[in-house]
């Protein structure tokens, strides 16, 4: 069985993790708590799609589509 392709929202953490920003900017420019920016990257929270719009645009961030391998 093939291994299962990184989920998006792992993608996006590593984007928070690279763009040098701490969580504290990227709570404030996103306009949510620090708390729900601290569980998202922990992975024990979610962002609303709203909020990973503003985060795509803070972080300059483009989704590709495409047919995964194996399906």
């Amino acid at each position: 069985m093939e291994k299962r392709s990184e989920k998006l929202s792992d993608q996006v953490r590593r984007a928070v993790d690279a763009s040098g920003l701490s969580r504290y900017r990227v709570s404030k420019q996103l306009g949510v708590a620090e708390s729900t920016m601290s569980r998202f990257m922990s992975g024990h929270g979610g962002l609303s799609m709203e909020n990973l719009d503003a985060l795509a645009d803070l972080l300059d961030l483009n989704i590709t589509t495409g047919k995964r391998k194996g399906r």
